[in-house]
């Protein structure tokens, strides 16, 4: 009976994983498309330039500390506790949680960007701080628009924990919307606040009220607002109420704060990596800062729609997965979830680094200059879209299992890493080489993570012939892919369009297994 029973459940669930990784896919991929007009505004705008590293470089602090208070870092330490507080109480016991846990939130994140505030001026300026190679002039700009950031970042401690609550009520669908509502706010940034003359489209000419970088940011803040606005309707319909309460005797609370502790310090080291990259970058020439915002941002596109995807609708699956002793069904969910990564990441990568300068060059328009730093850039950060992408369902294992130290120890051994290689290789590499210890630094963690896991669970790391196989394939098609890019003469438009698909349709047969796989997720 409990064999038949078994063998009934893990489709019916691996069923739902799978349409929340194609909605939360779906959603993401509107995101990050809706997220590149903006970006393409923006350089087509400012091209590589001081003000646009200016712009990136601001973003930086407050990023990580929307990360570690009310991002990635309490959304994953809080969903398996929330998660079992509604099953173990009820949604009301659920509902008065997070209300504590949102009111800490907020205030803590208030409490340290006042700090930022009064203090943005050593931070900026201070050797190690964020930009101590840019000219003075350009670093009270960094301190001015990482002021205004913070407004958004206080918007964002809330929608965060939003995102984590209707996530863990098996809701996703206006948790993945909200990003998109957030790049609605960038793209009235980048196309009405900023620009000195309108834009023009059928004849109209748009207003633009000229304000220049400074209106990327309040674009930036807008779009953060939008953010939490799209997700009260999901708070209604789940019967939300919130409570002024900020007690820490609550049980749950006090274990969110013990999963937290060391997830704010793994978020931390990430969000870290950043800050030093843009610190290293600052010291050398024009436009290294934006190339390697850029860089990641084309790195991040199939990383988001893949990995994150995939990260996010499994993570409340494999929670009740440990939380009810099938540990079978958990080293099954990951191990079919790392062949499918692989599957999909290594051709991808492969492609995006043989095929990248033409769509810069169509895209952005750079200079010739600009777009050398961006392409290489890009290449060295997409040498980690493999481990980047691994990393997401690696550490959401472990919080499943509400054993988030692991993680900390994989990601300070990251840390660590990428600070050696980056002091090694950003003055003989320029950008590249802090985009390639990146690269290095999260595909070891990643890895690390996985043959961890895979001293309980085997299976997940019995990946040698799929892997070669996928390799194979992918290496193929990316030579295909270059030899039309060098020797069809269609132009860059369709000559781009052309060789991704014909290279595309060449890796596709060393790959099929593994999409198949996908129905059962």
């Amino acid at each position: 009976m409990n064999k038949k029973e078994t063998k009934l459940k893990i489709p019916l669930k691996a069923s739902h994983v799978a349409r929340s990784s194609l909605i939360v896919a779906f959603f993401f991929g509107i995101d990050q498309l809706l997220g590149l007009i903006p970006q393409i505004v923006i350089g087509r705008q400012f091209g590589v330039s001081q003000e646009l590293d200016a712009f990136n470089a601001a973003n930086n602090l407050p990023d990580l500390l929307f990360a570690v208070i009310s991002g990635g870092a309490l959304a994953i330490a809080f969903i398996p506790v929330l998660s079992a507080t509604m099953e173990e109480k009820g949604r009301e016991a659920a509902w008065e949680l997070f209300s504590r846990v949102a009111n800490w939130a907020f205030l803590i994140t208030g409490l340290i960007s006042i700090g930022i505030l009064f203090f943005a001026n050593p931070i900026v300026k201070a050797e190690i701080g964020v930009v101590p190679g840019f000219t003075p002039e350009l670093q009270d700009l960094v301190v001015d628009l990482m002021r205004y950031n913070l407004i958004a970042t206080l918007i964002f401690s809330l929608s965060g924990l939003v995102i984590a609550g209707l996530q863990a009520n098996q809701h996703f669908l206006l948790p993945a919307l909200a990003p998109v509502m957030y790049d609605v706010g960038q793209i009235f940034g980048a196309i009405f606040l900023a620009p000195s003359e309108g834009y023009q489209i059928l004849g109209i000419t748009l207003p633009a009220a000229g304000l220049g970088i400074h209106g990327l940011v309040y674009g930036v803040i807008i779009g953060a607002f939008l953010h939490l606005m799209v997700q009260i309707p999901g708070l209604i319909r789940f019967q939300f109420r919130w409570l002024p309460i900020l007690g820490i005797k609550q049980p749950e609370l006090q274990q969110v704060a013990r999963m937290m502790a060391p997830r704010i310090l793994t978020i931390g080291t990430f969000q870290l990596i950043f800050v030093m990259q843009d610190n290293l970058a600052s010291r050398l020439d024009i436009g290294s800062v934006t190339a390697l915002a850029y860089g990641w941002l084309i790195m991040q596109v199939p990383e988001t729609i893949i990995g994150t995807a995939i990260g996010t609708a499994i993570l409340p699956t494999l929670s009740e997965f440990f939380a009810a002793g099938k540990e079978d069904q958990f080293e099954a969910s990951v191990e079919r979830a790392v062949r499918i990564l692989l599957a999909l990441t290594i051709p991808i990568a492969i492609l995006m680094m043989v095929g990248i300068r033409p769509l810069v060059q169509i895209a952005f328009n750079f200079d010739p200059d600009g777009t050398e730093l961006v392409v290489w850039a890009a290449r060295a950060y997409l040498v980690g879209l493999v481990g980047h992408s691994l990393l997401e369902i690696g550490a959401r294992a472990f919080y499943a299992r509400q054993n988030p130290r692991i993680p900390l120890l994989a990601a300070l051994i990251s840390t660590a890493s990428f600070f050696l290689l980056s002091i090694i290789l950003f003055q003989p590499l320029g950008a590249s080489g802090i985009g390639l210890s990146n690269s290095v630094a999260f595909t070891v963690e990643a890895l690390f993570l996985l043959f961890l896991l895979s001293r309980n669970f085997p299976r997940i790391i019995k990946q040698r012939k799929p892997l070669v196989r996928i390799t194979t394939g992918s290496v193929l098609g990316g030579l295909i892919t270059y030899g039309c890019l060098q020797f069809l003469p269609l132009g860059l438009f369709i000559g781009s369009i052309v060789a991704f698909s014909v290279g595309g349709m060449a890796i596709l047969p060393f790959i099929w297994p593994e999409l198949r796989q996908l129905s059962r997720l």
